[in-house]
């Protein structure tokens, strides 16, 4: 590891001896003011070269939140063929121009510069030389103390190594607790922000379980790291604060100025815009919203009632109902009258048909009667075969 990292050891320890050398020109050389500060400004400095990569990941994370959905349903629909499904996924992705990986290039980029300043202070506080940092310099970083704690002490020192160093255990306890609750408390922070801020809540992602789910685990990840194993020196825990406070800073940046649309951050700034009239809507749009807020305004609440006021209520309406009933009591006795007097007539005229035909039967000649007998006996026979007819078959055992 030494030997493949060793021109990053000699590029960062270059890196701090020169902030070293500006800032001894203000502070003691072998203050803490002075190797602290060439740390926080090599993270600003590697910070600053990496805001390309950081443009790139915002671009990335809006994408692939975008294609979530798109995705899914890929998923779904070759979720038993794998080969398939990344066939698909990776045409998705070049058909987009989205990479997976850009959300990770910042974390990715800046590991090797951790891992390098990690085996820096290690050096250090083995007492061994190390990249561009000679026995002079050596003993200069040993001396430089923050808060009381030595730059390259960790939580889980012993008590003989830290009084080699020139501290106390307590001190070195102490400072190391607060700044691994401020590099937790910042990183926390900084994911809640993103998650409530600066996400389209009107579409649900597995994206949005992934950053939820993130925002709980880099906390406790970094907090166990820096107070066990491997164990994070004060000049480490000082290098991810000071970059921790860099990337809350920056995500303020741009969800004020460029928040993800649909989130609450781009509401919010969408009103900024429009209270100083930079935001040009469309009339139609601004109509609606206006008649649309006159309308709640002018929404009325039912009054509320009393238990007995309620009771009485449907009481009144029935008494009315019955009141408004007994009004066309009349009107409905003279429509049956009229229909009454109708069927009269109707009888009447009937009745006189009746006795029409009765004397048409009588002058009619009497041989006509076997002819009637003889029909009525073949209707009796149609209707006796047709019940025949209809009769269900008796059951073979039966016969």
């Amino acid at each position: 590891m030494d030997t493949i990292l060793s021109p990053l050891y000699y590029a960062v320890s270059w890196i701090i001896v020169q902030f070293h050398s500006f800032y001894s020109l203000i502070f003691d050389e072998n203050s803490g003011a002075a190797w602290g500060l060439s740390i926080v400004s090599l993270v600003v400095l590697i910070r600053i070269c990496l805001i390309p990569l950081f443009v790139k990941q915002i671009k990335s994370t809006r994408n692939m939140q975008a294609l979530q959905p798109k995705m899914k349903a890929i998923q779904e629909r070759y979720k038993s063929d794998k080969q398939r499904q990344s066939e698909e996924m990776m045409k998705l992705y070049k058909e987009t121009g989205t990479n997976p990986l850009s959300s990770c290039l910042p974390i990715l980029a800046q590991s090797p510069f951790f891992i390098s300043l990690y085996q820096v202070l290690s050096h250090i506080a083995n007492n061994q030389t190390v990249g561009v940092i000679n026995q002079s310099l050596l003993e200069s970083a040993q001396k430089a103390h923050i808060f009381g704690a030595p730059l390259a002490a960790k939580f889980l020192d012993t008590p003989e190594k830290i009084q080699s160093l020139g501290a106390s255990v307590t001190d070195v306890r102490v400072v190391t607790v607060i700044m691994i609750v401020l590099m937790s408390a910042s990183q926390f922070y900084t994911q809640r922000q993103l998650m409530t801020k600066n996400v389209d809540l009107t579409v649900k992602t597995p994206f949005m379980q992934q950053q939820k789910m993130l925002m709980y685990v880099f906390p406790i990840m970094f907090a166990v790291f820096g107070i066990g194993f491997p164990g994070f020196p004060v000049g480490v825990l000082l290098y991810w604060l000071t970059t921790n406070v860099w990337t809350m800073g920056q995500q303020m940046f741009v969800i004020r100025r460029n928040p993800t649309p649909g989130s609450k951050a781009f509401e919010e700034r969408q009103q900024r815009l429009r209270a100083k009239g930079k935001l040009k809507e469309d009339p139609a749009e601004v109509e609606a919203k206006k008649v649309a807020e006159e309308a709640r305004q002018n929404r009325q609440q039912p009054k509320r009632q009393s238990k007995s006021q309620r009771q009485t209520q449907p009481t009144t309406t029935g008494g009315a109902k019955q009141a408004g009933g007994s009004k066309p009591a009349g009107g409905a006795g003279a429509q049956r009258r009229t229909r009454a007097g109708a069927g009269a007539g109707a009888s009447d005229v009937s009745g006189a048909d009746a006795s029409k035909k009765q004397s048409l039967e009588k002058q009619a000649p009497q041989d006509s009667k076997p002819k009637g007998g003889s029909s009525a006996s073949g209707s009796r026979n149609a209707k006796s075969g047709q019940r025949k007819g209809q009769q269900r078959p008796k059951h073979p055992s039966k016969k």
